[in-house]
């Protein structure tokens, strides 16, 4: 069944871009650690309307998309996507009367692919992994082929489309500048196309020279170089090089294990009751091994928070989808050994203003 549409969306691209401002909330977090206690910004991106950052970056793309000619009704557009992106051009499209094919991998929770069908998506699901024990190369193919059976069907290409990085260059960046009064000093970003970090990072430092960014991937990606093989984490990594993001875009490469990454979810959610997505969890995990290293001396760390855990409950948040994956015993001991350490987390009353509370210190 289609989604309703509740009239057709402006399809001018200055009218898209224009939605992209959507002021997703900034909160300050207090992670205990090891006898000390810092702040930490999450920048909450699920309180886009579809969920996640993707949302932004949708509106990038179909607006690069409609530029070079404008999108109308009856159209079709295609997309290879782990998920989110997916949801936001699922959501969006209808309301242009144009209809939308995800090319998705059996990584994508079922219920993703559900919730893109109910928005009147039609889904192709690839099976064989590609020749780095991953799905990306394979999803890649799919679309090369229905694009060749029809030279009408557009591709948003988010893996190359400079359009992705530009809106988070002019908007995610601008907002986070003026929710910190121009006190960000670090951002940490999970990377898979690149072109979150590759924007923000951009957008940051043309007004914050001195800015650090790591760039957070996962083991087993080839997002920014390393060796390739199978993990569990989606929304992070992928099984090629990013075409977006240069070296001078960002400081270091953090990489994360699965296994940290969701004891981090799942540590959160039992602390602050807030859920988020592994891709977040893999930031989380990141700023918890580099605070002695990367963000030495920062006092206003910014964490870029993709999305929520709506559509993870089944995987990550789930005891019986950790044993079938065989590392349950090995996140509970990942979670046991952070609590020995002092692991917590505590968000931080917010009765001032972002640019206030940076003033206030915590015990380093």
């Amino acid at each position: 069944m289609s989604h309703p549409t509740g009239g057709l969306v402006d399809t001018e691209p200055e009218a898209l871009i224009a939605r992209a401002r959507t002021g997703t909330p900034l909160r300050p977090l207090l992670v205990r650690h090891a006898g000390g206690t810092r702040r930490l910004w999450l920048k909450l991106e699920q309180e886009n309307p579809t969920g996640s950052i993707k949302y932004r970056t949708a509106l990038g793309l179909l607006a690069a998309l409609s530029g070079r000619r404008p999108l109308t009704p009856g159209g079709r557009v295609v997309e290879s996507t782990s998920g989110n992106l997916g949801l936001a051009l699922a959501h969006l499209l209808p309301r242009m009367g144009c209809r939308f094919l995800a090319v998705v991998d059996p990584k994508v929770p079922p219920a993703v692919q559900e919730l893109m069908r109910s928005y009147g998506a039609e889904v192709r699901e690839v099976t064989e992994r590609d020749e780095h024990d991953g799905y990306l190369l394979t999803r890649l193919a799919m679309v090369a082929e229905l694009r060749a059976a029809d030279p009408m069907l557009r591709w948003t290409d988010q893996y190359h489309s400079p359009a992705g990085p530009t809106v988070h260059r002019d908007i995610t960046a601008a907002e986070l500048a003026e929710q910190t009064g121009g006190g960000v000093d670090a951002l940490l970003v999970a990377v898979s196309t690149g072109g979150t970090l590759a924007g923000i990072s951009e957008g940051l430092r043309a007004r914050l020279p001195g800015l650090r960014a790591l760039a957070v991937d996962v083991h087993g990606s080839l997002a920014t170089g390393g060796r390739a093989h199978a993990h569990l984490l989606t929304g992070v990594g992928a099984s090629r090089r990013s075409s977006l993001l240069r070296p001078a875009q960002y400081d270091r490469t953090v990489r994360v294990r699965d296994v940290e990454a969701f004891a981090c979810c799942r540590m959160l959610s039992e602390d602050t009751g807030l859920r988020i997505g592994g891709s977040g969890g893999a930031v989380l995990a990141a700023y918890l091994g580099q605070q002695e290293d990367g963000l030495r001396g920062t006092r206003c760390p910014v964490a870029v928070v993709a999305d929520g855990a709506d559509n993870y409950l089944t995987t990550y948040y789930d005891d019986t989808w950790l044993d079938d994956k065989g590392i349950a015993e090995r996140v509970h001991a990942e979670m046991a050994e952070a609590r020995s350490e002092g692991l917590s987390f505590e968000f931080e009353q917010q009765s001032a203003s972002p640019t206030r509370l940076l003033a206030r210190r915590v015990d380093q």
